[in-house]
């Protein structure tokens, strides 16, 4: 990775964008990819294309999709005594939030707060203790009323996110929050870059940065709709099962640092997956396989449906302790995923359909 790369990287990781309040994360996306496209477009709720024309004009459209938002929480309530209540953001894990600080992103600019943790000593503790639910926890800015919370620019309303910045672990492996999906961003912003620094691929491309995924794939919905793509390859993470206490005939053997796993079944076009696995092969690069049953849970499960049916296919790059505030990841599969959809894109020819063989 280079130095610029790895700036920007970390550029778009701090930059809160919780779900419904992504534009500032996707300013930061979009000046990035500028020099990379044909043109840059966005649409009413924030979704970001950037498209790199094909080679041949009436090619196949393919598009390349990520999620921008991040998991967060919200102010739903403020005390008389100036303590605030809030309620969550997509699926926020409230279990690990006491004791945090976040960051309320509030009218008058970002508010420094933490979430409550009453001393150990002072816990009632003669039964097993349990995580707190999500209204017994509460934010303290400071304040010593609700005036004085409404005069720091913080009402019912207001976003927040938990403060920890990315770092790194290790040479290879980077921690944080928000891995979960700014990682896809980037990873698909590195792809147009090296498409648009070779020859030119057959296929039209449109790097797609898609908001609210996390409350359900709306900004996917909405721009598949438009774009109307010839077919689909959705980048998102999936959780690495090779930490302790993962039941792995339950959730499948995923390996960090194992390559990017590409998924099987329901959404995924089986054509489409085999051109994936034809193109890692070609290209050395090792990849992991996941089994779908009935559902994603990522932006492929909306996109695919989209009109007339979008052949696509999920990859995904594995993370340990997904929506915490250390999700985990080796860079050395990001580097890997990058390459898989470089060469992917570039392995589409103009009679591609990957439609289904019955006829």
């Amino acid at each position: 990775m280079t130095d610029a790369a790895r700036a920007f990287l970390f550029d778009l990781l701090r930059t809160p964008s919780p779900t419904g309040f992504e534009t500032p994360g996707q300013r930061v996306w979009a000046q990035y990819v500028q020099p990379h496209a044909d043109r840059v477009e966005s649409d009413a709720y924030g979704n970001i294309w950037a498209t790199l024309n094909g080679a041949d004009a009436e090619g196949p459209r393919l598009m390349l999709e990520a999620h921008a938002d991040e998991i967060g929480l919200m102010v739903k309530y403020v005390t008389d005594e100036g303590f605030i209540h809030v309620d969550r953001i997509g699926g926020t894990d409230h279990a690990i939030a006491r004791g945090k600080r976040v960051t309320i992103l509030g009218s008058e600019g970002p508010v420094l707060g933490v979430v409550g943790n009453t001393a150990i000593h002072l816990r009632d503790r003669s039964g097993e203790e349990k995580a707190p639910k999500l209204e017994e926890l509460f934010v303290d800015i400071g304040a010593a009323s609700k005036d004085e919370v409404a005069e720091r620019g913080v009402r019912v309303g207001h976003p927040a996110i938990y403060a920890e910045a990315v770092e790194q672990l290790t040479e290879k492996r980077l921690i944080g929050r928000a891995l979960d999906n700014r990682l896809g961003g980037f990873v698909i912003a590195q792809v147009l870059k090296n498409l648009a620094g070779g020859d030119r691929p057959v296929a039209t491309v449109h790097a797609v940065n898609a908001v609210q995924e996390e409350i359900g794939g709306n900004g996917a919905r909405m721009v598949a709709y438009r774009l109307e793509p010839t077919l689909a390859l959705v980048l998102d993470v999936t959780h690495a099962t090779d930490s302790p206490g993962i039941e792995k005939a339950k959730h499948g053997a995923v390996t960090l640092g194992g390559g990017p796993s590409v998924t099987h079944g329901t959404v995924n076009h089986p054509r489409m997956v085999e051109r994936l696995i034809e193109v890692a092969e070609a290209e050395d690069i090792p990849l992991q396989h996941e089994a779908s049953s009935r559902f994603s849970g990522t932006d492929t499960d909306v996109i695919f449906t989209t009109k007339r049916g979008v052949p696509s296919a999920l990859v995904s790059v594995p993370m340990r302790y997904m929506h915490s505030t250390v999700e985990t990841v080796d860079l050395d599969d990001v580097e890997r995923t990058i390459r898989l959809m470089t060469a992917f894109a570039r392995s589409v020819r103009a009679d591609d359909t990957f439609a289904a063989q019955v006829l």
